[in-house]
């Protein structure tokens, strides 16, 4: 045995080039490592780029799994890396298969070693070709890292000459190129030009422009004209522009599909009757808006009617679809999956059925192994049985609980987003309240690790407080005050934006915005959107890098057509990179892109555009773009797993060392891999494999899930249905006519008819068919 070969003053591998034996049949500092039903080879050969050895690894049958050759999990071996740190990797390879990439895993201090990211595929190769790239930010509390590359093919891989280099820190001088203030918090602008629809559904469309959806925008009267509204604005000019709308849309679901077009399904087939007995009601119609020609048109029907569906695009392009209220206001328990082969909905049949109710507008979310994750958040009242947070598998027909959500029944209208990036498999769920039991919303987070064999919620940083209106003006908030109807979104630098909400059902917004750091697991209270953004309010990235709000619906059935616009702190930090050619905007996965630069950039990445509803977007994704570096030209290699970034139009970032933002370019990621590949298991590693949650199977055919009439949290028997008269008064309110309608008038209601000969609430005392009038509450 010779004496280790060791790594040079630059280079952080030991025995990069296999020259050093080690004990057994692997050269020293090197592992097999691999998982699966497969066979395989390790073979230590002369064929080299340098010296006389090298490594090739083979296989030559494959079901599952991978089979790598790893730098050696040790101390001794593993390369010491620095949190925050970013460094560039290298290796000479030669491959017979286009199934192999360069794969790392980390050792954190505390949970030991686990799978990182799969950085890089490598092109076959009959020749020595050499393939660098540069890792995202060394995550918080690692403190060494292993790679190598895994062959998930057949065929094999030979390699050698491995290099690991730290990237040297930018030499970036602060600049401020705003105020003091918005450098340190950004700022908001409410536009001069109102919306001039009531959306409650925003989707950013592939050509920059932004398509708002009101449908009867919660107003009946629209709803019995049939008059049924979207707009198209455009953040170039500010202009709207009103489009026909063939159905009312209110409260439908809706996603992108791969080619830019929007999938929008369900609606509003009928209001509650002014009785309460009958609730909302779902259509069966479905259609798709194109961009191109800003129309609708009409797909096939659903097989139920889902009033608050969810809409999750898979790695295939399909769509599934789960929850929401049928056409007779029962709950749906019917699956729905939209074949984007066929473009059209599947029957009944054809979709695996395990006749669960998932309530209104679920959080399901696109797992990495084509997994849907619920996450806990939904509308209206109390979760599902159980945890209330669930992984459910659509090949096995399961449903496997996941614990650790806190106060599950207190997530009517949290926000859940898979951080960023995609590829650390990290959900934040934040928020939320009941608007059955109205207690004031709360102030938790919760983060999960779904790369853990056994996943479990754990508790976050609490939201921020900012200011509450009760009635008389904005006033801090105290205690445990927080927020339902909160907005979340992702932004280019890598942060999370969460803003707007409200303290109770449908009134007393709360005024407080702040960035949340996936790294540090904190939040930075900045600048605070002036408007009100409660129920049906919606926040949304736009491709130059800023947030726009809108909406707001409170209690007392008025609208807020006023729009904001945030610049977030990134914005006033010196001059933007800026992406100055992308050379094919057709991506396929597993691709290197190259673009130029006009100036070095730290990270670039792919986000999904918006398609937000009632604090809800469970597709919004950010996509890590690991960078081979040089001089201006940039290669971007792109994920070969569909699953962590399904097919469609994405919004590709170029992000300097500072965090500012270039404006975003437009490309198309598909390809043949994307709509025919069924296994994702190579890119899985030790992920969400044992689940110790109960797990639950198809359960009896059945028709629907019998659901309250009042389910949306309104009485009925007081004003118009735009009115929503809560069918349970914050606690602080006593169980008197005088005290509600006291809450009621401080929350500009004003005087409500009484719809009938019933007053459950008792604000009809002198019986007049008017609540709350002089009569009501004067002392007796």
């Amino acid at each position: 045995m010779t004496a280790p070969q060791p790594a040079s003053a630059a280079n952080l591998i030991k025995n990069p080039g296999f020259e050093t034996a080690g004990a057994g049949d692997m050269p020293y500092c090197w592992e097999k490592s691999g998982w699966g039903d497969n066979d395989f080879t390790f073979t230590t050969t002369a064929d080299a780029h340098t010296g006389s050895k090298a490594m090739k690894v083979e296989l030559t049958r494959r079901v599952e799994g991978d089979r790598k050759a790893l730098i050696t999990e040790s101390a001794a071996c593993a390369p010491v890396v620095t949190p925050g740190k970013q460094y560039d990797l290298g290796l000479w390879y030669k491959t017979t298969t286009p199934d192999a990439a360069i794969t790392l895993f980390r050792h954190d201090t505390t949970a030991g070693w686990q799978y990182w990211t799969d950085l890089k595929t490598l092109n076959p190769a009959g020749n020595w070709t050499e393939a660098t790239v540069r890792t995202p930010e060394v995550p918080a509390g690692t403190d060494r890292i292993s790679w190598g590359v895994s062959v998930y093919g057949t065929g094999s891989a030979t390699t050698d000459d491995y290099t690991m280099d730290q990237v040297p820190d930018p030499v970036l001088p602060p600049q401020c190129t705003g105020t003091a203030e918005q450098c340190a918090n950004g700022k908001w602008d409410v536009l001069p030009t109102r919306n001039p629809v009531r959306s409650m559904h925003s989707v950013v469309l592939h050509n920059g422009k932004v398509l708002l959806i009101a449908g009867s925008g919660n107003d009946e009267s629209m709803f019995e004209a049939g008059t049924f509204t979207s707009a198209v604005y455009d953040p170039a000019n500010g202009s709207y522009k009103v489009v026909p709308t063939p159905k009312d849309m209110f409260c439908a679901g809706h996603v992108q599909l791969q080619d830019g077009r929007v999938l929008v399904m369900s609606g509003n087939k009928g209001y509650p009757t002014a009785d309460g007995r009958v609730g909302y009601q779902g259509y069966k119609d479905s259609y798709i808006f194109d961009p191109e020609t800003e129309t609708y048109a009409k797909t096939n029907d659903m097989n139920d009617g889902h009033w608050y569906p969810s809409a999750t695009i898979l790695g295939n392009g399909d769509v599934i679809s789960f929850g929401g209220l049928r056409e007779d206001s029962t709950g749906s328990v019917a699956a729905e999956l939209f074949s984007e082969a066929e473009q059209q909905w599947q029957p009944l049949w054809k979709v695996n059925q395990t006749w669960s109710y998932w309530g209104l507008y679920p959080s399901m979310i696109l797992m990495q192994d084509g997994r849907l994750f619920y996450s806990g958040s939904h509308v209206f009242g109390n979760n599902i049985p159980g945890t209330g947070s669930a992984i459910y598998d659509y090949g096995a027909n399961t449903t496997t609980q996941v614990p650790g959500l806190r106060d599950k029944d207190e997530r009517d209208q949290s926000a859940s987003v898979l951080l960023p990036p995609a590829q650390d498999q990290k959900v934040l769920t934040l928020g939320g309240g009941n608007i059955d039991s109205n207690p004031e919303a709360n102030r938790l987070t919760d983060i999960i690790d779904l790369k853990q064999p056994s996943p479990s919620y754990v508790a976050g940083p609490p939201i921020p407080q900012g200011t509450v209106d009760l009635g008389n003006g904005p006033v801090p908030q105290t205690g445990n005050q927080g927020k339902m109807y909160v907005s979340a979104v992702l932004l280019p630098d890598g942060k999370v934006l969460e803003t707007g909400g409200a303290l109770h059902n449908r009134a007393n917004p709360v005024y407080e915005t702040s960035l949340f750091d996936p790294r540090s697991e904190t939040f930075d209270p900045v600048a605070v959107d002036p408007e009100a953004r409660g129920y049906h309010s919606s926040a949304f990235l736009l491709p130059d890098g800023r947030v726009m709000t809108t909406g707001d619906n409170p209690g007392n059935g008025s609208w807020n057509h006023d729009v904001s616009v945030f610049s977030p702190p990134y914005l006033f930090k010196g001059p933007r990179p800026t992406i100055t050619s992308v050379i094919d905007s057709e991506w396929n996965y597993g691709d290197t892109q190259r673009i130029t630069v006009d100036r070095p950039i730290a990270k670039a990445e792919l986000i999904r555009p918006a398609a937000v509803t009632h604090s809800s977007d469970p597709n919004q994704r950010f996509v890590d773009l690991p960078l081979s570096v040089d001089g201006a030209n940039v290669d971007l290699n792109v994920t070969s797993n569909p699953n962590l970034a399904p097919p469609g139009w994405y919004m590709l970032f170029a992000v300097d060392a500072d965090g500012v933002p270039s404006v975003a370019k437009w490309v198309h990621l598909q390809g043949p891999q994307a709509l025919k590949a069924t296994d994702a298991s190579a890119h899985v590693h030790d992920f969400a494999d044992a689940p110790e949650g109960k797990v639950v199977k198809p359960g009896k055919k059945r028709t629907a899930q019998k659901v309250s009439p009042t389910i949306s949290g309104c009485d009925r028997h007081y004003g118009s249905i735009n009115v929503c008269v809560p069918t349970d008064f914050p606690a602080d309110v006593k169980r008197t006519t005088a005290a509600r309608c006291e809450w009621l008038r401080t929350n500009d209601y004003g005087r409500l008819k009484v719809n009938g000969k019933d007053d459950p609430l008792g604000l009809d005392r002198n019986r007049d068919g008017t609540a709350c009038g002089k009569g009501d509450v004067k002392r007796r």
